[in-house]
């Protein structure tokens, strides 16, 4: 094959992947909207979440699916609610429990929009992570096709704390910037024991070693402080000690001159 064969055959084999790399990936499920869903949250406290949904519709030949949800909330009760073009509710639908699967989106129905609201109670902490943040699902939405596929539509995470972990996270972010500004082994052993403490839930003591590393940034600091006037002291001399030499110099040198004339 000579080279020009070869070349277009490499254009052709390239466009012919492109056709079948397009082809085969999944049309987009639906357009989300708005939603007001928590980033944080206090375990134990009652929370509410809704979400958005529009072009219900992307895919010609899907005007009927259904929609599923999921949530790591407990206590759970979802309501769906169906709007019409002009902002109507058409219907409106309540499940329990912290997932359900057979919410019906039509076009027939005149549905061209959904909101999801879910209420539950905020999870109890499985295991702690200072980084990445511990963190659940708050609302997890997926479109699934009769007898067909399923594709994921959006998650919604959040983090969440006790108020002790929340005290001992302040402490450590604290004591963490102050040992970002200093080179003090020292500070960074103390800063990694908080943080070890912190993803091992002995909260007191990570507040307490992160108290630590702070104060052994800023006496750290304070030292690299000191040196560093001490320095700049020690400059100060021998330009004093410089100035001072150089005019006796120049004395000398002019009594020189008065003895010769």
């Amino acid at each position: 094959m000579t080279k020009t064969s070869w070349s277009r055959f490499s254009k052709l084999a390239l466009a012919c992947l492109f056709v079948l790399s397009v082809a085969t990936v999944p049309a987009a499920a639906v357009s989300v909207g708005d939603s007001d869903v928590v980033s944080d949250a206090e375990v134990g406290t009652q929370v509410t979440a809704t979400a958005t949904l529009t072009e219900l519709y992307q895919n010609p030949s899907l005007e009927s699916w259904t929609l599923a949800g999921s949530t790591e909330l407990t206590d759970v009760t979802w309501t769906v609610y169906y709007y019409d073009q002009t902002g109507a509710k058409v219907s409106q639908e309540s499940f329990d429990g912290q997932s359900f699967s057979d919410a019906q989106v039509s076009a027939d129905d005149g549905t061209s929009e959904i909101v999801v609201e879910v209420t539950g109670t905020v999870p109890t902490v499985e295991q702690y992570s200072y980084d990445p943040p511990q963190s659940f699902t708050v609302i997890a939405l997926e479109q699934t096709r009769e007898g067909g596929s399923t594709n994921a539509i959006e998650t919604w995470d959040a983090t969440y704390y006790t108020s002790e972990s929340r005290e001992a996270r302040g402490s450590i972010d604290e004591a963490a910037a102050a040992v970002e500004q200093v080179d003090s082994q020292q500070a960074e052993r103390s800063l990694q024991n908080a943080i070890d403490a912190y993803d091992g839930e002995e909260f007191s003591l990570a507040v307490d070693l992160a108290d630590q590393a702070r104060e052994q940034a800023q006496e750290t600091q304070q030292s690299n402080q000191l040196m560093q006037y001490a320095l700049y002291g020690v400059g100060g001399l021998l330009v004093v000690g410089l100035l001072v030499g150089g005019f006796l110099y120049w004395r000398s040198q002019q009594q020189g001159h008065d003895k010769l004339g």
